[in-house]
C-alpha cells in the first residue's frame, strides 16, 4: 500500500451524520470524497458511457450493477492519483461490493485501511432525518414510512458489510451520538492508528 494514504469507508445508517464528518474528514486529511451518488449524478449529467448504462438499467427499474458502480469508481480514483486518500461515503452497499471494491483497489495498489462505523439509534435517526428534511428538499427526509424503510434496508442489506471488514481487522465502531466535535475527535483518534 501507497504510505501515508487513508482510504476509509465511512459507515452507518441514513442520518448518522455521515455527511457532516466526511467533511471535517476531507478538510483534516486532505481525503477525496468519494459517494456514489455523487458519481451517479456525474455521469448521467454528462452522459457518459457508464452514464448512459447506469440509465438503462434505472429507467428499467434495475438497481445499477456493481460492475457499472465499480467502474465509476476505479475511474474517479484513476482521476485522483495524487490523493492522500479516498472517504467512501454509502459504498460500498453489499459485500460483494467490498469484495469488488478490495480486488480493484488491489490492481491500484491500494487497501482500505478501515471502516469506521456510526453507531446511532433508530429513534434518534429518525429525529435526524425528519430534521434534516426540513430544509433538506429531499421527499424521503420527510415521509416517516420512507425514513424506515431506508433504515430497514440498512439494516438488512448494507449491515452485512461491517461484518466482511470485522473479519479483516478493519472496523471499528464509534458512539454517533454527541457533540459532532466529540465524534470527530474520535473517529481521527481511529484513523490516526493506522
Amino acid at each position: 500500500m501507497k504510505s501515508g494514504m487513508y482510504n476509509i469507508v465511512l459507515f452507518g445508517p441514513p442520518g448518522a451524520g455521515k455527511g457532516t464528518q466526511s467533511e471535517k474528514l476531507i478538510q483534516k486529511y486532505g481525503l477525496t470524497h468519494l459517494s456514489t451518488g455523487d458519481l451517479f449524478r456525474k455521469h448521467l449529467g454528462e452522459g457518459t458511457e457508464l452514464g448512459l448504462l447506469a440509465k438503462k438499467y434505472m429507467n428499467e427499474g434495475h438497481l445499477v450493477p456493481d460492475e457499472v458502480v465499480i467502474k465509476m469508481v476505479e475511474e474517479k480514483i484513476s482521476e485522483t492519483k495524487d490523493s492522500k486518500g479516498f472517504i467512501f461515503d454509502g459504498f460500498p452497499r453489499t459485500t460483494a461490493q467490498a469484495e469488488a471494491l478490495d480486488k480493484m483497489l488491489s490492481h491500484h495498489d491500494l487497501v482500505i485501511s478501515g471502516m469506521i462505523a456510526l453507531d446511532v439509534p433508530q429513534d434518534v435517526l429518525r429525529e435526524r432525518i425528519k430534521e434534516r428534511g426540513k430544509t433538506s428538499n429531499r421527499a424521503d427526509d420527510q415521509d416517516d414510512e420512507k425514513i424506515n424503510t431506508r433504515i430497514q434496508v440498512y439494516m438488512n442489506e448494507t449491515l452485512p458489510v461491517a461484518g466482511y471488514y470485522e473479519q479483516q481487522g478493519k472496523f471499528q465502531k464509534i458512539n454517533g451520538v454527541g457533540e459532532i466535535d466529540e465524534i470527530f475527535n474520535q473517529i481521527t483518534s481511529v484513523i490516526d492508528s493506522y
